[in-house]
């Protein structure tokens, strides 16, 4: 959009000598990506992206993402050059604490930043998410003569992000989907940390994206500013397919030492090397120096300010003829959960104790998404292929498909991990609250994207089913045992396993309700009996953890969690018929009854009592709640083949042995 007549190639450089100074300052930093797709970055933010530096968050904006974002320098001196609030002290402190230029790009930290990457391949993940939901709140929300949400995403990324596997999951719905507002640039310069890529990297990347169904450009010079802006008109002008730009490039492009070389990549040059470069590439000015034409050239200010206006006037004129829907569309946007939300979760808690149906818990949740997303329409559910065993559809979704952009339930194929970022992608961008299931044992394989919305704090549920033995016959395989504990691990993220119908449906409405971070919902396959007769105690559950049913002056506790929960109900009942009074306390979150103060907590766990916990899974954590006074029963070793009820007892979760634990307590 530049209609500056200074150089463009000077522009790149500017990009460069910023990258280079930066980077050497911190004495730390990865100059070879920023060095090689400066010539990129100016086609694409000089003549194409649409957004304003004063006001990052306008509906209305391009996204950008830094797929490689060990290329932080890039953006950041992008966001600095074009008017951003990012300031040459942000850039001269890169790397360092506290700083709002982190070593790697992170959403909420730096004004601009859309996601936080780093760990390749998420971020295409992320900006295929971005990209849905584009698509998904346009054909909702759009009316002739009002594209209220009308933008484009665009992507850099690198060898790294192809070769990592998220980017194949990912990619390939992204063709199936026809996300025609998405581009891809591919830095396509031969070399990762190990040196060239040929010896481990062999894929023919245009014939992949092809068969992905995607609209492939080039190889292209990735240093010709022309000819990568040509590339994006020619992307830009059609619609039906995500497109990807492969642009031959030389990583550390001016280092006359090191370009082309993998030297390059993650380490400074050193100031005679930025000397050198900086007088190959012709640039004369000293270090964090730049001239006030090339600051004038990059100015986004101006035009995104316009751009805006222009875009506010359409809107208040949608709004004038559709008030209905753009009040909607604002409130969905901000993540505001409609005004009768709280009473639409208390009549299906309400709903399910009046019903006090004993059912597998994956069927409980399901009732409670039934009887919530009708009335939640950012609801976006799915899952990885098993959606029958999941339970993840409701009463009247419809399946989401480019024939049914207004269904809202994704089958998103067999891809935890893909599954995960695009979730996190359309959480970022707002409109939606995505949930996606898949079996609990296979949360390992999305690991790093259920922790990635834990760092961006984004409203992504996780729900995972055939929580335990209880999977039975399907083996060690596919039985979790160190896997809820893995998740409770991650800072951030509330891990539910609720006990029945009841508990269910507080712990979706929790988790749609959260607006700071993620969730797990965490079912079972066996069906369990109801256990809340005498009152939802909604509030309750809500602390995450709670007295189920007391006894007058209780000897011990019993402290357990989903499925469990009943088994320890009957243990409670077989102590009480020896005269042995416990409390049973239900646990189905930790984290919700950890941030609970320390007198709630006293008065369910009082410190004197022995605590016996219960969870058909890994002991390793409960060590908290048992105080140096209790004991685990849990599972420390991988499961069997076998029908769950041979399993339980072999396993010690049977109310013989829960007895008897306790007794040893006692004594």
């Amino acid at each position: 959009m530049s209609n500056s007549s200074v150089s463009p190639q000077k522009l790149a450089n500017a990009i460069r000598a910023l990258a280079m100074d930066s980077i050497q300052k911190a004495k730390s930093g990865h100059p070879g990506m920023p060095l090689g797709m400066a010539d990129i970055a100016v086609a694409l933010w000089t003549r194409h992206l649409r957004h304003n530096p004063k006001d990052p968050k306008w509906l209305g904006r391009d996204r950008f993402i830094l797929s490689n974002g060990h290329g932080s320098m890039l953006q950041y001196a992008l966001l600095h050059l074009t008017g951003y609030d990012l300031s040459m002290d942000d850039l001269k402190s890169f790397r360092q604490l506290h700083s709002r230029t982190p070593g790697h790009p992170e959403v909420g930290v730096t004004p601009g930043v859309e996601t936080s990457t780093g760990p390749l391949g998420q971020g295409i993940a992320n900006g295929i998410g971005m990209a849905l939901a584009e698509k998904m709140l346009a054909a909702e929300f759009n009316r002739p003569g009002f594209p209220v949400i009308n933008n484009r995403t665009y992507v850099f990324l690198g060898d790294g992000c192809l070769m990592e596997g998220v980017s194949h999951e990912a990619c390939s719905l992204a063709g199936v989907w026809q996300l025609g507002k998405l581009v891809a640039f591919y830095d396509d310069n031969g070399i990762s940390i190990d040196g060239n890529v040929k010896g481990w990297f062999g894929d023919d990347t245009r014939k992949r994206f092809e068969a992905y169904g995607w609209n492939v450009i080039g190889p292209i010079d990735g240093h010709s500013i022309d000819a990568v802006d040509q590339a994006i008109n020619e992307a830009e002008s059609q619609s039906e397919k995500p497109t990807l730009i492969i642009c031959k490039t030389t990583i550390g492009k001016g280092s006359p030492k090191f370009q082309g070389t993998s030297k390059v990549h993650g380490a400074p040059l050193g100031d005679e090397e930025i000397a050198a470069a900086k007088k190959a590439l012709g640039w004369e000015y000293g270090p964090f120096e730049i001239p006030q034409d090339v600051y004038d050239a990059f100015d986004a200010r101006a035009t995104g300010e316009k751009l805006e206006a222009d875009y506010q006037k359409m809107f208040d004129g949608y709004a004038a003829a559709y008030p209905e829907l753009a009040s909607e569309l604002k409130r969905r946007i901000a993540g505001d959960l409609p005004a009768n939300y709280a009473e639409t979760v208390a009549q299906a808690v309400e709903a399910a104790e009046k019903a006090a149906e004993s059912v597998a818990t994956r069927k409980a949740s399901q009732k409670a998404l039934s009887a919530i997303c009708p009335k939640l329409p950012e609801t976006l559910g799915g899952s990885a292929d098993l959606t029958s065993s999941n339970l993840t559809n409701w009463e009247g979704v419809t399946a989401f498909g480019t024939d049914n952009l207004a269904g809202r339930h994704i089958s998103y194929g067999v891809r935890e991990f893909g599954m995960s970022a695009i979730m996190n992608g359309i959480a970022l961008y707002g409109g939606f609250i995505p949930f996606g299931a898949t079996f609990l044992t296979f949360s390992d394989y999305a690991k790093n994207a259920i922790r990635m919305a834990a760092l961006m704090q984004i409203r992504s549920i996780f729900v995972y089913t055939h929580d335990s033995i209880g999977v039975g016959e399907d083996g060690p395989t596919h039985q979790p045992i160190e896997q809820t504990a893995s998740l409770r691990l991650i800072p951030g993220l509330d891990v539910w396993r609720p006990c029945d119908t009841v508990e269910a449906a507080v712990a979706w409405g929790c988790a749609f309700e959260k607006k700071n971070g993620p969730s797990a919902l965490i079912f079972s396959r066996q069906s369990v009996p109801f256990l809340h007769q005498a009152g939802a105690k909604a509030d309750l559950i809500r602390k995450g953890g709670y007295i189920l049913t007391d006894a007058e002056s209780p000897k011990a506790v019993i402290v357990a969690t989903g499925t469990e929960v009943s088994l320890g109900s009957a243990i409670q009942e077989k102590l009480a018929e020896e005269g042995i009074a416990v409390r049973l306390v239900s646990m189905p979150c930790t984290e919700r009854f950890d941030a609970q103060d320390a007198a709630y907590r006293e008065s369910v766990l009082p410190a004197g009592l022995p605590v016996l916990t219960i969870e058909a899974g890994s002991t390793e954590l409960w060590y908290k709640y048992t105080r140096g006074n209790g004991a685990s029963l849990g599972i420390d070793q991988f499961g069997a083949s076998a029908p769950a009820s041979k399993l339980w007892p072999l396993f010690g979760l049977t109310v013989e042995n829960g007895v008897a634990r306790v007794k040893d307590l006692l004594h």
